[in-house]
Formats: C-alpha cells, sequence, structure tokens
C-alpha cells in the first residue's frame, strides 16, 4: 500500500465506518477488513491517529485498528505478519512525541505501544525505556504525563510475563531504572503535598495524577522485579516510606472534603499504596517479616482507635482489614506442630504477632470490631425499610469480603477468634451477658448492640462450642426474644433465628426441633418481610442438618409449606424468588426422600403452581426460576405415589423446554423418564406424539451424548410398555435400525442402538418384523439379507455394549430369532451362539458349594432394603424401577435357561444330524464352555 496515495483512501473509509447509517458503516467495515493485511496499512493508520487536526472518533478509530493489528499480525510467525522493515518504522514512529492531546487517546497509545514491547522488548527495541526515561524527565507537563502513563503500561505489561527468561528480564530491568522511578515518585509526591498546603488544587492535581502513575510502576517494579527483594535497601527503604506517606496523605482527607474530583484522586491513591503492601505480602510473605509491626500497628490504630477519626473512608479500613487478616492467616507465619520442624523466618513472623497481639489489643479489637463494625448502619436500616428484598439478598453476601465493609468485617472476626479464641471467648462472652433479657424497644442503641453481638455469637458457632449450652440459651433466653411482636424489635427476630441456623448443626438438641418447628411457623407469619425470608433461610439449614428427622416435621409440613409458597408469591426480586425456591427445592427433597412417601400428594396445591410457574418459558419468572423449578418437579415426580391428572397437565410446559435446548436439557430428560416409570400409559397416551416430535427436532442438531439422552428416553419407554412405546415412537425407530446396519462410529450411541433393537426384538417381534421390513423397502434389500446384515454387524459390535444388562439384553433378543429353519439366521448361528457364550460368563456366578451356575441378575421378588442411619430410604420411584425390574426379562428370565431351551427346541426343528452340522460351525472352544454353562440340563 503506497502510503502517501493511501492516506486519503483510508482516512476516508475511516471517516465512513464511524457513521451510525449502517448502509455506510458496514461497506466501511469491509473494505478496512480487507486492508489489514496489506503492506503499509498500519503505517497510514499511524499518520492519522498522529495528525492531532483530524477529527477525535476517526483517530479513536485509527487507534482501535492499529491495536488489533499487533494481535493478530505483529508476531513473525503469524498469517500475513507484518515485514521486519514496517515494524522497525512503526516502532520508531510510536515515541517519536508524547504529545497526544486527548486523554482516552492517549491512554489507547500506551496501551499499544505496551503490546508491542511485551512482544519485542528489549531484544528488537532496547531504545524503548531510554526515551520514555528521558520524556519523563522533561519540563513539557503534557509530555511528561504522557510518557509516564506509557512507562506505566509497558511496566505492567511486562511485569506479567511468567516465562523464567521473561522474568530475568524484567527483574534486569527493574533493577537498572528502580532509582530513578523512586526518585520520580518522591518528587511528584512532594511537590503534591507542597502544593495541597500552599491550596493550589489545580497543580496539586497534575502532581498527584504523576503520583499516582509513578506510584503504579513502583508497585509493579516492587512486588515482580526482584527475587529476593529483603535484600535490596531500596526496596525496603520504599515499602517503610509508604506507611509515612500514607499517614500525609491521609492527613490531606482533613483538608480535602469528600466529593471533590481531587479527594476522588487522593482515595484512589491512598488505595493504592495500600495495594503495595496487600501484593508484597502476598507474593513475599518472608520478606515481609520486617513490615509485619509496622504494618499492624498502622492498621490497628487507623481501624481500631480514634486515630482513623475523621481521616478514614470505607475502601481503605476494608483495606488494612485485609492487611491484618492476611498477616493473620498467613500459613508462612506459624510455626510447625513440632517446633524443632519450624523454619527460623517462621519463628520470627510469629514471635512479633505474639508480640503485638497482647491481650488489652485482643480485647480492644474484638469488642471495637463488635460494638463498632457490626453494628447495622443507617443506609443499611434505610434500605431494610424501603427495599427489605435487596437488603435480605445484602445480607446473605457472597464472595465480596475484599470489596465491601461488612463481609470483609465478619471475615476478620472469624480469623482473629479462630486464631485468638482463649483470649476472645469470654470477652465476647461477657458482652452477651450484659444482655441478658429484653431490650427495650425505645432504646435503638441497645437493640443495635443486641444484634451486633448475637451476629458475632452466630459467626463464632463452631469456636464457642464448648463454651455455650445453646439449648439452654435457646430455650430460656431466644424464645422470650422471639416473641416480642413490637415492630422495632423485628431487627432481633430476624437476628435470633438467623443465629439458631448457625448452630443448628453445631449444637441443638433434637428433641427441642418441635419447638424450633413451631418458631418457625410463627415467624414465617411475621409482618416482616425480612424476618420471613431469613427463616426460610434457617428452616433450609435446619431440614439440611443430619439430625434431622422426617416424623418431627411431619405435623407442621403442610402449613410451613403454604407460608412458603405465599412467600414466594410475595417476593419480587430474582434472587430472592430464587433463593425461595431453593428452600422449598430442599424441604421437599429432604421429606420426600425420608419416606414422606403417599403424603405427598397433600403439598399438591403449594407444589404444582410453584412448578408451573418456573417451568413456563412464556412467563418472565422462569428466566431465573428455570433451574431450580425443574429440580423440584423432577423431585416432587420421584416422590409421587401415582400420577394425578394436574401432574400430568404441567408436561404441556415440555415441548417449549426442549426446545431452549440449553444446560437443563439433561434434567428434562430425567423429568420425561419419571413420568414413563410413574404412568407410562396414561403418560405415552397424552404426550407421545408432541414429545416424538420435539426428539425428533432435537436430534436434527444434537451432540452424540445428547442423542444418547433422547434414545434412552425411548429405551426406558419400551422396557415399560413394549407395545404402545415402540407404537408411539415408532418414527424415532427406522433411523435407529438404519444406524445399526450401517455400524454407528461412536461406540456408546451404537450401545444404545442396540439395546433398543434388542428391546423390540425380544418383547414387540412383530413390530420388529414390520420395521425390517419398512427398511427394506427403503433400502431395496430383501428383509432376509437386511436381517443378515443386522445380525453381522450385531455380532461384530458387541464389544461397544458395556453394561452387562444390555449383554444380557442383546443374548435374550438374538436367542428369540431361534428355532429357525431361515439360512440366514442358521448362517449367523456361530456368532449368535458366541455372543451367548460371553453373556453367560457376564452374568453366571458359580456356587462354590454345589459348583453348579446361577444367573445372578435373576430377581424373584421386591425386597425393602436394610438402610443404615446414613443412608436415604428409597424413593417411590425408586420402589417402581424395582418392580419394573421383576417384569423385564433381563432379571426374569434365566439366560441360562433361556439358551438351553431355544438350542433344544432348534435340535427338535433340525433333527440330531442337522443341530450336529450347525454346532460344528461353533468353535470348539466356545462349544466347551458352553457345555460346561449347562450342566445339569
Amino acid at each position: 500500500m503506497d502510503i502517501d496515495g493511501a492516506s486519503s483512501v483510508v482516512l476516508k473509509a475511516l471517516t465512513q465506518a464511524t457513521s451510525q447509517d449502517t448502509a455506510v458503516l458496514k461497506p466501511a467495515e469491509e473494505q478496512l477488513r480487507q486492508w489489514e493485511t496489506q503492506p503499509g496499512f498500519y503505517s497510514v493508520l499511524l499518520n492519522i491517529f498522529n495528525n492531532h487536526m483530524l477529527d477525535v472518533n476517526v483517530r479513536w478509530l485509527a487507534v482501535l485498528y492499529f491495536k488489533n493489528g499487533i494481535d493478530r499480525y505483529w508476531r513473525r510467525v503469524a498469517p500475513h505478519a507484518l515485514s521486519e522493515e514496517e515494524k522497525t518504522t512503526l516502532r520508531a514512529g510510536l515515541i517519536t512525541n508524547f504529545n497526544e492531546p486527548v486523554n482516552q487517546i492517549a491512554t489507547q497509545i500506551a496501551v499499544l505501544i505496551a503490546k508491542v514491547a511485551r512482544l519485542d522488548c528489549p531484544r528488537q527495541w532496547p531504545e524503548l525505556i531510554p526515551i520514555l526515561l528521558e520524556s519523563v524527565k522533561g519540563q513539557d507537563g503534557l509530555q511528561q504525563h504522557r510518557a509516564l502513563l506509557t512507562f506505566y503500561h509497558v511496566t505492567k505489561t511486562l511485569s506479567s510475563k511468567r516465562l523464567a527468561q521473561d522474568r530475568r528480564l524484567f527483574q534486569d530491568l527493574a533493577s537498572g531504572i528502580y532509582s530513578f522511578a523512586c526518585s520520580l515518585w518522591s518528587h511528584h509526591t512532594d511537590c503534591f503535598l507542597q502544593q495541597i498546603c500552599a491550596r493550589d488544587e489545580t497543580a496539586a492535581m497534575a502532581s498527584l495524577e504523576r503520583t499516582l502513575l509513578s506510584l503504579k510502576v513502583l508497585r509493579k517494579l516492587t512486588v515482580h522485579g526482584f527475587q529476593e527483594p529483603q535484600q535490596n535497601m531500596e526496596v525496603m527503604g520504599f515499602l517503610n516510606a509508604v506507611f509515612e506517606r500514607l499517614k500525609q496523605f491521609l492527613e490531606c482527607c482533613r483538608q480535602i472534603g469528600p466529593g471533590s474530583t481531587c479527594r476522588e484522586k487522593l482515595e484512589k491513591t491512598i488505595i493504592l499504596y495500600t495495594k503495595v503492601l496487600l501484593d508484597f505480602l502476598e507474593y513475599h510473605p518472608c520478606a515481609f517479616i520486617p513490615l509485619i509491626q509496622r504494618s499492624l500497628e498502622f492498621a490497628v490504630s487507623y481501624v481500631f482507635t480514634p486515630v482513623g477519626e475523621g481521616v478514614t473512608f470505607e475502601r481503605f479500613i476494608v483495606q488494612c482489614m485485609n492487611l491484618i487478616k492476611m498477616i493473620v492467616k498467613n500459613d508462612a507465619y506459624k510455626p510447625a506442630k513440632n517446633i524443632e520442624d519450624s523454619k527460623p523466618e517462621s519463628l520470627e513472623a510469629h514471635k512479633i504477632k505474639t508480640a503485638f497481639f497482647t491481650h488489652p489489643t485482643l480485647t480492644e479489637i474484638g469488642r471495637r470490631l463488635v460494638s463498632h463494625y457490626f453494628l447495622l448502619t443507617e443506609e443499611e436500616l434505610a434500605m431494610w425499610e424501603e427495599d427489605p428484598e435487596s437488603f435480605a439478598v445484602e445480607e446473605t453476601g457472597g464472595d465480596s469480603w475484599k470489596y465491601s465493609l461488612r463481609p470483609c468485617t465478619e471475615v476478620l472476626f472469624l480469623d482473629i477468634f479462630h486464631n485468638y479464641s482463649q483470649t476472645l471467648t469470654p470477652v465476647l462472652l461477657d458482652m452477651v451477658q450484659n444482655l441478658q433479657g429484653p431490650t427495650n424497644v425505645e432504646d435503638p442503641v441497645q437493640l443495635l448492640m443486641k444484634d451486633a453481638v448475637y451476629n458475632a455469637v452466630g459467626l463464632a458457632a463452631f469456636e464457642l462450642f464448648d463454651n455455650v449450652d445453646f439449648d439452654q440459651w435457646f430455650k430460656n433466653q431466644l424464645l422470650g426474644e422471639l416473641q416480642v411482636s413490637h415492630h422495632r424489635y423485628k431487627l432481633i427476630r430476624r437476628r435470633v433465628i438467623w443465629l439458631i441456623g448457625q448452630w443448628i448443626s453445631v449444637k441443638f438438641k433434637s428433641d427441642l426441633r418441635p419447638l424450633l418447628y413451631e418458631v418457625i411457623l410463627n415467624l414465617m407469619q411475621d409482618p416482616d418481610l425480612v424476618v420471613r425470608i431469613e427463616t426460610a433461610t434457617t428452616l433450609k439449614l435446619t431440614v439440611d442438618d443430619f439430625e434431622f428427622r422426617t416424623e418431627q416435621f411431619l405435623p407442621y409440613l403442610e402449613s410451613i409449606f403454604g407460608l412458603l409458597f405465599q412467600l414466594l408469591q410475595q417476593v419480587t426480586e430474582c434472587d430472592t424468588k430464587m433463593q425461595v425456591l431453593h428452600v422449598i427445592s430442599c424441604v421437599i427433597e429432604r421429606v420426600n426422600t425420608q419416606g414422606l412417601g403417599a403424603e405427598s400428594k397433600n403439598l399438591y396445591p403449594f407444589l404444582l403452581p410453584v412448578i408451573q410457574l418456573s417451568t413456563d418459558v412464556s412467563q418472565p419468572p422462569h428466566v431465573y426460576l428455570l433451574e431450580d423449578g425443574l429440580e423440584l418437579w423432577y423431585v416432587t415426580l420421584e416422590n409421587s405415589p401415582a400420577i394425578t391428572p394436574e401432574l400430568l397437565r404441567i408436561f404441556q410446559n415440555m415441548s417449549a423446554l426442549l426446545e431452549l435446548s440449553s444446560e437443563n436439557l439433561r434434567t428434562c430428560f430425567q423429568i420425561v423418564n419419571a413420568y414413563l416409570y410413574l404412568s407410562p400409559t396414561e403418560f405415552l397416551q397424552n404426550y407421545a406424539d408432541s414429545l416424538c416430535q420435539s426428539f425428533c427436532d432435537l436430534l436434527k442438531d444434537i451432540t452424540n451424548e445428547g442423542q444418547v439422552q433422547v434414545l434412552k428416553v425411548v429405551e426406558i419407554a419400551l422396557k415399560v410398555s413394549p407395545i404402545l412405546g415402540a407404537h408411539m415412537f415408532q418414527p424415532l425407530l427406522p433411523p435407529v435400525l438404519r444406524g445399526v446396519v450401517k455400524g454407528e462410529r461412536y461406540p456408546v450411541v451404537m450401545s444404545t442402538y442396540l439395546g433398543i433393537i434388542g428391546r423390540i426384538l425380544l418383547q414387540n417381534s412383530s413390530f420388529f418384523s414390520s420395521l425390517l421390513t419398512q427398511m427394506a423397502s427403503e433400502l431395496g434389500q430383501e428383509i432376509d439379507q437386511l436381517l443378515g446384515s443386522v445380525i453381522e454387524m450385531w455380532v461384530d459390535r458387541m464389544d461397544n455394549i458395556t453394561q452387562p444388562e444390555r449383554r444380557k439384553l442383546s443374548s435374550l433378543a438374538l436367542l428369540s430369532l431361534l428355532p429357525s429353519d431361515n439360512s440366514v439366521i442358521q448362517d449367523k448361528f456361530c456368532g449368535i451362539v458366541n455372543i451367548c457364550v460371553e453373556s453367560l460368563h457376564d452374568v453366571m456366578t458359580e456356587d462354590p458349594e454345589t459348583s453348579t451356575y446361577k444367573d445372578c441378575m435373576l430377581m424373584s421378588h421386591f425386597e425393602e432394603p436394610k438402610l443404615s442411619d446414613d443412608e436415604e430410604p428409597p424413593t417411590e420411584q425408586d420402589k417402581r424401577k424395582k418392580l419394573l425390574a421383576l417384569e423385564d426379562p433381563i432379571h426374569s428370565v434365566s439366560l441360562q435357561q433361556f439358551v438351553y431351551e431355544k438350542l433344544k427346541a432348534q435340535q427338535t426343528l433340525l433333527g440330531d444330524q442337522g443341530f450336529s452340522s450347525l454346532m460344528e460351525t461353533v468353535d470348539t472352544e466356545v462349544v466347551r464352555q458352553l457345555q460346561e454353562f449347562l450342566q445339569g440340563f
């Protein structure tokens, strides 16, 4: 591409590519895409985005195309790679000057220079760093800032490379520029502090921006630039200076009020200082040991003493708490169980921590965490009133402790309590003792304090196991708290039911459960929505506990379930609906699998509308309720004693669900199978047509695994109802037979094909004949010829079948062709016998006392299993499967006897001589094994 001639053409295309008119935009984008691989194109782009007279949007787009080109074509091995000559020109052009006037474009240029540096620096671009350092020293404010911005992005990119050779190169770079980076940071920091004192906010903002960028550079150099940073005096000097700078910057917060741009940038810089310490601690815990004392003194003084008043802000407190937490928890700072095995640095760190965390210090930290940081804020209380669902969801939290004050506070409390429980347990118990008895509803301070203390007792439940008689506390104190109905006492009602949920799996006597269910029943009718949501969560924890007993819960089940259903209808937020639905699912699953069985029908008035709502794709809530709704549907079917019209009617939702082809497809198949086990005749008569159509559509575009799932449904239909199943799923069966004849390559699919054909041949032979006739007509073959192909492929691919049940089914199915005088079947006789002997090896076990063989798959009657204490009773569906197995030929027909009877019938048909001739086609070793299995017949 001729650069001079192409500039105007490319400029025009870029201009058109910024258009809002798609008729103009699309052709321009296509033209630019074609030019991406043209030599000279990126030189043109460089000239365009360096021309400050052009439209900003056009220049922005030129930078983006250039940046994308680096990703695709800069590497030497890339298809259509840029020539080395053009890359040399481009590298030089990128660092000719640092005077980009537009901030957003300047950032993008810095990023693309860093991308090139990642690939070329220092080998192909040794001049980059020296030019950047020289430009950073310049007096021109804009040039200095842009060079510093680029310097940061280059440093950040190079520090992220992880190959050993790349890390050594970055360490070489760090050692060469660290002094300069420190002096640069120190200079800009001093300038900022002087300008703040002089109240020159405009100049201070410019210096603060440069302080921030130079500190970002130092962070990367300090954390990733030295293998043993503790050996470098400049590194350790910088890290010690961080504490003083932090104090100075925090004092600046007194001068600069909240809300201003400068205050926002100042807080950002303060947080960056804390990130330097946190990163260094994470990557170099041993090198951090000399900083432990100072870090703890700094963080504790600002978070737990009056020093921080008026200067701290939430994100800074979070960072300080994370610093304390990481020091307390760090495994490198803990001696080994056997002191002699401890590393010297671990002992040193442990000694420093022990000296710092004295009894008075720990007591003050513990009390301050609970009595100050655990208190609900005005904002949280306002949210409770104005948006209770959001409050309830917010309180359940998530993995957000690094970023939010409340979760961070709770995690720090847990970590400190766990490591120093001997000291902190009496402190917490004393706080509990001071709050005995109901609290005056007119005293909001005491209500908030009790909420905070109970929160602490709940969080530390496992640590307090030996120190709190929770059963007595529940009966003598907490029950009374729950009976205070005043609206202001909702704070305590909600906290107490949460507290019970925390202790339920720690220490809570089984005989107190009925009393708890009474409490839950009452609180599910509490006028406050947050209390009701919290109660539902505690209910889930209660039924999930290993000491849960169905018989204790049954008297309350129907009432509680009705209230849960009401709650589901009352809440409107997606997260809350999911939370409540999950509770409903857990209750049903736990109760029903514990033997509720036939009683589950009593819950249908509540259950079925929930399932209907959450699985109807025409209803908006399905978007977030579908997964739990499907699980609930399946669990309900598993535990249903019999089909009902209402339960059958819900299946109308399934066709649309199968069309979604989503990650929930497997659960949908489980639901279909559950209906087949529950009521095959009614289900197939009502839904087989629509289901068959859905399956036909699915099979057009589905993975092999998905295909197997569909075919398993057909297989189960044939198992539960051989005649009706074959008739209803008839459209799906010709492709199955065709797959057998052609020898489907995917073993699991072939195995499923043979399982389906085996069922039809064994249990619906007339349908098999009609299917064979239909296929022979389509393929233009004789029926016998097609039958021979089926048997031959069956014998050949028998190894694809790994399940012993299916292998036995294949043997039974092929044996059902006997006796026969059909020459094709006789021609395949040897293969049929081989398969039978293989299957006999699979299923026959020898009785050592009588030296006789018996079929281990035979089942004569249904026995209720004997369960250990930790085993759950069988579901209704488990029972249905067992009863069905009693009628299944796999479990009701002795393969040994069936082989004998079929061979005997073949002998009768052909006569002794004819049968002997047929047996001579079988290998003598196979005949010997067959005779051994048939001893006694």
